[in-house]
């Protein structure tokens, strides 16, 4: 069955014209499923009920409903979706996060069934790859979470690499902001990467959403040791990119730096990110590293982290340590495994 979520109007007008209903259903169709919100192809009374029927043999919304939802101590809660894909048989569990923050809601959703990438210190990498998303599951999480909790932002941090699946992700930024989609502002979404170079000058070029990119250590040597990734694409070179456009207006760049006790946290690395990001506009967010089995390095303490913004802070770039969220339900950064609990 086709799933309807993540197509433009002309794709759904296309979509009307093989099953026989008029070119107007596709406009229809669109406003169902991202004004109105509907679940099911039934609800799209404005369709005539023969028109329907002919819908609902071929295509379904789309639309998820966790198998679990859990709730951590801070109010931020992680849903558990089971996404089957037909190509490679059933991929399991994804996860995606909602933390709440007064009278914001951001969702991390999640672009990916596992990930390729292979960072070691992460849940999701160590699981290795299941399958791509498609528009329609990253969409249905949005859309069921926001029909929770209605979401101020949302930043693809979840499960995956998102421009390691890029075709499927700018396809849901598009309906996020699109008039005929939900019509957000691109200022609230941010793509967080660990650097795919090819694809992040596309989505530099083709969007106004904000950046965050994983960086973690500003020494190639070390970085590689804990990502795999910077083989292929240093961060030398991802930052090389980055300092050919503009951040000083709206659109933001930040800079995700896990801190690891004895690996990344000494003033020498300090000062090597400075000199790495000297003339770029960005914020440096310091993250508590949060333990995960098998894994050598333990987060940072207070007061080396406190000295390192500190000591980034007077250097001249605006740096902030990031408060942990839904640790105890594993949903902080890098616990996303998509495990049925």
């Amino acid at each position: 069955m086709e799933a309807l979520l993540g197509k433009t109007p002309q794709e759904l007008q296309e979509i009307a014209l093989r099953l026989g209903l008029p070119a107007f259903a596709g406009k229809q169709m669109a406003r169902w499923l991202y004004v109105r919100r509907a679940v099911s192809t039934d609800e799209m009374t404005d369709i005539s009920k023969a028109g329907r029927e002919k819908l609902a043999s071929e295509c379904i919304v789309g639309a998820l409903e966790p198998t679990t939802t859990l709730t951590s101590s801070d109010g931020t809660e992680k849903y558990l979706f089971d996404v089957e894909a037909t190509r490679d048989g059933a991929m399991g569990g994804i996860e995606a996060v909602m933390i709440p923050d007064g009278d914001r809601n951001t969702l991390c959703v999640s672009s990916q069934a596992g990930c390729r990438m292979g960072c070691k210190f992460c849940m999701t990498g160590r699981q290795g790859f299941h399958g791509h998303l498609t528009a329609a599951e990253i969409l249905a999480q949005i859309l069921y979470a926001d029909r929770i909790h209605p979401l101020s932002n949302v930043v693809f941090m979840g499960m995956g690499e998102p421009l390691d699946n890029w075709a499927q992700v700018r396809k849901v930024i598009d309906v996020l902001t699109a008039p005929w989609g939900l019509a957000w502002s691109p200022k609230r979404i941010t793509l967080s990467t660990i650097g795919v170079l090819p694809k992040l000058k596309e989505f530099l070029d083709g969007t106004r959403c904000h950046l965050a990119v994983s960086l973690h250590n500003p020494f190639p040597a070390e970085r590689v040791q804990l990502m795999p990734v910077e083989k292929a694409w240093s961060v030398l070179e991802v930052v090389r990119l980055l300092k050919q456009y503009d951040f000083t207006g709206q659109r933001r760049v930040s800079f995700e730096y896990t801190m690891f006790a004895g690996w990344n946290d000494s003033p020498a690395h300090a000062d090597a990110l400075l000199r790495l990001l000297r003339g770029l506009e960005c914020r440096v967010n310091l993250i508590r590293f949060h333990q995960i089995p098998d894994f050598p390095y333990t987060t940072s303490s207070e007061k080396v982290m406190t000295a390192f913004r500190d000591r980034l802070s007077e250097g001249g770039v605006t740096c902030t340590i990031r408060a942990s969220r839904g640790e105890d339900i594993l949903a902080a950064c890098g616990m996303l495994a998509g495990q049925k609990k």
